[in-house]
């Protein structure tokens, strides 16, 4: 495909990637299947889209849209030229707020969209639960519905028109019929409405008459109604096979910004399916199911288990989420009484036992209902977090039926999961009779791909019975698309092909969906084909949790199953080197999909080693970010340690790394000559002739040696202390006044102190975390061990360990169990507390007496990425509760960007200043003199410090700027 990259790289302004490691990239979306795509590129405008077309028609070669790959139908992967239209193709070129419209191009992610909309007071409400990265394009392309399709209707009823090329390079706009469209385009439009007039009669009678109807083409959308038909109505859900959309016209809708929950509880999953019909006669935004097994996988995920505790009562086999949003808000204490009242009716009540259990838990806080709501939206993710091979699998996923006939088609559906020796998990759109449900099967076994076919066939059997739509929200693909003979019958099959070919004659546009698809168990096609198979390997890190080569390090691998959630650009901190970039190769995703493939020989020899993964991994900085936020809990910071220590043993290390992982080792020493280790930054010149053959790049200046180092004698140390500190590297040779004040505020409060020492003579105890950093296993195994040894005999005794940077007292939660796994780095762990979580957790205590005044009128706080990984916030801001007059603000921002040494290299300095640029420096910016910046790690600091004008402290600092001096102290 030499002849077509050369092409395109001549006329297209946007990215062209050919290489094997970003077509593999490509190859997968949320599916369970993998096409390698001929190439990729990201066009930046129509003109590279028509560019595009020419090429691959003159060459023969099909084309893919795609936005941000979340299908799980398997619509976005094919072996075609695929054009990622996220990158750049992502802008609203039109906002009419009087006329409730706009126009954007396909490649917007819903959230964006509506994040520029709610100024306005407006939205787009098809609110799919991928709305974080779902495109609009992609949403047109499957016809998406979202929770609230009850009210506001799906994709079809919220597109307007579509701007779109057709196989042939001429653009046109689709939307009502106008008689003076051109003569080209009218020739289309009229074959269109004839095939409409034709079959219509076909049409009702094989069409179902339920609202989530997405498999096949619209064609009911040309039928004679009277008024004009819309011909954009045919483009929504044809999945990228009749045209490639430019621009597309979208209703808006007022925002109805207060809502109220309650949550229903119900002893039987079938109960609660029965009771689906009567909720939705008063009317509500949305009914959403979680069950029993969502509910038990949710209590595992960090993230999601205060959510659970909070709302869940007893021990429920379902719970229906019950949404009331009405413009007259005064009616919602009514709508919840009714809801409870209905629910009685049908004979539930907390008091009653057995079958008869159950009632309604009111919800009406704004942040309690937006944590259920991302619970219930990370409803795939949450059940895909099985750690065994087998999985939840996505092929029967959302069939619809009328609701009256809902609790006998899920019963029937069990029956045949039972027959098969399987289970299905379900959750979702309750309120329109489409269920999520997944059989969890290991497609790795060709037993479990002959199960999944028989379920298929015996579960749209069961479908058509109940006059219900196979595909009732996520589309066809290469899933449905060969079932729809069954459901429609031939003469409609033959109908979509007919508007295939009048549209597409050659076949260029996503061959193979909807229109003749090939077998939907063809194993050749799937992420794990017969050949697939991962050789043994070693791996320095316990993976033992999962399964699979590596020790387990495979099966961590896999368990990225596409979802997209890291394509996220605003919320949490996953992933910032994506939303600098934008690239799908700066993304935890992308990166987990060329570990797999590397793994497993699909992208050459030595491909875990080779440069394209070093390149894969440059811009991941170990923000943990993914390890909280990823539902499926792929921890790429910790796979990144892996690769470059099988990078480390093929290529050896460079001078930058080695002056990085190597610091605790001669920073003693260095510390001698503070005045000889900062010369850098002093002497005119001497940073540039150092950035090459360092590494460090000459624009920044490098944190200052410290002329007084902390020394552990500093602390009057106790015989029987209530707590250790641990002075790590950094604040002991760098910004020894964090441990100093650390030490006056513990006084202060009365906590007897010790500090965690290296045997006499040795060099002072460190983490590990800049050998984990290099990839230096081995060494850091060293170090860890000494820690271990040092603060193990304070564990045994139940003293806590307290620590003041995050990246290294919090190594003892994380990679060092990981590095030494056993009981004795469990209990470690377990009593590893950062200051402010051992300050949070005195509450109640009658010897902890910390007297406090206001330091500031305001302090702006922003969170180390692992303290949000670990899920240390809350304890930071329940610390800062204490001090009086004071309004704390916790920064909404990803990673900072510095992220130890990253902010320092010469190639990856400007990176960090945009990830720093995004949300945190602003926010910095934007606070007035008065307000303290307040940030625990050291890269945190020295990012805001180089990037703005105001100075952080450390949490440290703060608290011993706020003590009360005592009388006589």
């Amino acid at each position: 495909m030499q002849d077509l990259f050369d092409a395109l790289k001549k006329r297209v302004e946007g990215d062209v990637m050919f290489d094997s490691f970003s077509r593999g990239r490509y190859a997968t979306d949320a599916s369970l299947y993998q096409m390698m795509p001929v190439g990729a590129m990201s066009p930046k405008s129509e003109d590279d889209i028509s560019a595009a077309l020419d090429i691959a028609a003159e060459q023969s070669v099909p084309l893919l849209a795609r936005g941000g790959g979340t299908s799980q139908c398997g619509q976005t992967v094919n072996t075609a030229l695929v054009l990622d239209n996220t990158q750049y193709f992502n802008d609203i070129l039109e906002l009419d707020v009087e006329g409730m419209r706009c126009v954007v191009r396909p490649g917007i992610v819903l959230d964006d969209l509506n994040r520029a909309l709610k100024p306005h007071g407006l939205w787009f409400p098809v609110d799919v639960s991928t709305a974080s990265r779902a495109t609009i394009g992609g949403m047109t392309s499957n016809n998406s519905c979202g929770g609230k399709s009850l009210r506001y209707g799906m994709m079809r009823d919220n597109v307007l028109s579509i701007k779109a090329f057709l196989a042939d390079g001429s653009q046109h706009q689709f939307g009502p019929v106008d008689a003076g469209s051109p003569a080209s385009f009218k020739a289309l439009q009229n074959d269109l409405l004839a095939l409409g007039s034709r079959e219509a009669a076909e049409i009702d009678a094989r069409f179902p008459n339920v609202m989530r109807r997405v498999g096949g083409y619209n064609i009911d959308a040309l039928v004679p109604k009277g008024t004009p038909n819309n011909l954009a109505h045919l483009l929504v859900g044809s999945e990228g096979t009749l045209a490639y959309f430019t621009a597309i016209e979208l209703k808006l809708w007022p925002i109805l910004s207060e809502k109220v929950l309650g949550v229903c509880h119900f002893p039987t999953f079938h109960q609660a399916m029965d009771a689906a019909q009567h909720l939705v006669k008063l009317n509500p935004q949305g009914v959403e199911l979680v069950d029993a097994t969502m509910i038990a996988l949710a209590r595992d995920i960090p993230m999601f288990r205060e959510t659970i505790e909070a709302v869940v009562t007893g021990k429920p086999d379902a719970l229906l989420l019950v949404e009331f949003a009405e413009e007259d808000t005064s009616t919602h204490p009514q709508k919840l009484k009714d809801l409870e009242d209905l629910v009685g009716d049908l004979g539930f009540a907390w008091d009653k036992t057995g079958k008869k259990w159950g009632g309604v838990t009111a919800v009406p806080d704004p942040k309690m209902q937006a944590r259920i709501a991302d619970l219930r939206s990370s409803g795939l993710n949450i059940m895909m977090s099985m750690k065994a091979d087998g999985k939840p699998v996505s092929f029967v996923e959302d069939c619809a039926v009328e609701l009256p006939d809902l609790a006998a088609y899920t019963a029937g559906l069990t029956e045949i999961f039972e027959k098969h020796g399987t289970r299905g998990t379900w959750y979702a759109h309750a309120s329109v009779g489409c269920l999520h449900v997944r059989p969890v099967l290991n497609l790795k076994l060709d037993q479990d791909v002959k199960k999944m076919r028989a379920i298929a066939e015996e579960c749209f059997d069961l479908v058509v019975a109940y006059k219900g739509s196979h595909s009732g929200e996520h589309g066809d693909g290469l899933v449905r698309s060969e079932f729809h003979e069954k459901m429609f019958g031939p003469r409609m099959v033959a109908n979509f092909a007919e508007v295939k070919q009048r549209f597409d004659p050659n076949g260029m546009f996503n061959p193979g969906k909807i229109v003749n698809p090939p077998k939907m168990d063809d194993r050749s096609l799937f992420r794990y084909s017969p050949d697939y198979a991962v050789p043994a390997f070693e791996t320095g890190l316990d993976w033992s949790e999962w399964t699979g080569s590596g020790g387990g390090f495979q099966g961590a691998v896999e368990m990225c199953n596409n979802n997209g959630a890291c394509r996220k650009l605003k919320g949490g901190v996953m992933c910032p080197s994506f939303r600098v970039t934008r690239k799908e190769q700066d993304l935890t995703r992308g990166r987990a999909n060329s570990l797999r493939l590397a793994i497993s020989g699909q992208l050459g020899p030595d491909a875990l080693t080779s440069d394209q993964m070093a390149e894969t991994m440059k811009l991941c900085v170990s923000c943990k970010g993914c390890k909280r936020e990823c539902p499926t809990g792929v921890d790429m910071a910790r796979m990144k340690i892996e690769v470059q220590a099988a990078r480390n043993a093929k290529h050896g290390l460079s001078l930058h790394d080695r002056l990085v992982a190597y610091l605790p080792r001669y920073a003693r020493w260095a510390a001698r000559v503070p005045f000889l280790m900062n010369l850098r930054n002093s002497v005119p010149g001497l940073a540039k002739v150092t950035e090459k053959p360092t590494g460090f790049t000459a624009t920044r200046d490098l944190p200052e040696w410290h002329a007084r180092p902390f020394r552990d004698s500093e602390v009057d140390a106790s015989d029987t202390p209530g707590a250790v500190l641990f002075a790590d590297t950094f604040n002991r040779h760098f910004e020894p006044e964090n441990l100093r004040a650390a030490a006056k505020v513990l006084k202060a409060a009365g906590v007897p102190l010790a500090v965690a020492q290296a045997p006499a003579g040795e060099r002072p105890l460190c983490c590990g975390r800049t050998f984990l950093s290099a990839g230096l296993i081995d060494e850091a195994k060293v170090e860890a061990q000494r820690l271990v040894t040092a603060l193990l005999p304070y564990a045994q005794k139940g003293i806590p360990i307290i620590g003041l940077e995050p990246s290294c007292l919090l190594t003892l939660r994380d990679e060092i169990p990981a590095l030494l796994p056993g009981p004795d780095t469990e209990l470690l762990s377990r009593y590893a507390v950062m200051l402010e979580e051992f300050i949070a957790d005195q509450d109640g205590n009658p010897d902890f007496d910390l007297p406090l005044a206001s330091p500031a009128p305001k302090v702006l706080l922003h969170g180390h990425c692992h303290q949000k990984a670990l899920g240390v916030m809350s304890s930071i801001e329940k610390t800062l509760a204490r001090l009086p007059d004071t309004e704390v603000e916790v920064v909404e921002t990803s990673c900072c960007g510095m992220a130890g040494a990253f902010g320092y290299g010469v190639e990856t300095h400007e990176v960090s200043r945009k990830m720093a640029e995004l949300d945190l420096v602003p926010a910095v910016n934007e606070a007035d003199k008065e307000t303290l910046i307040v940030a625990d790690g050291t890269s945190c600091r020295h990012q805001v410090a180089d990037l703005t004008d105001k100075k952080p402290i450390h949490i440290a600092r703060l608290l011993e700027q706020a003590l009360i001096e005592r009388k006589g102290s």
